[in-house]
């Protein structure tokens, strides 16, 4: 394995990691966790 396979590989993998992430934040079942969070600020201690 050479170096240029070594960077293929770690650039598809650093995509679909990015990828996942994108496709975790705007699933469905997240809307309630982050507009609890986004509330946060507004709270009283």
């Amino acid at each position: 394995m050479d170096i240029t396979t070594l960077r293929v590989s770690v650039t598809v993998i650093s995509f679909v990691v990015f990828i996942g992430i994108v496709w975790w934040t705007f699933s469905g079942k997240r809307d309630d966790d982050f507009a609890q969070a986004a509330q946060l600020p507004f709270e009283q201690d």
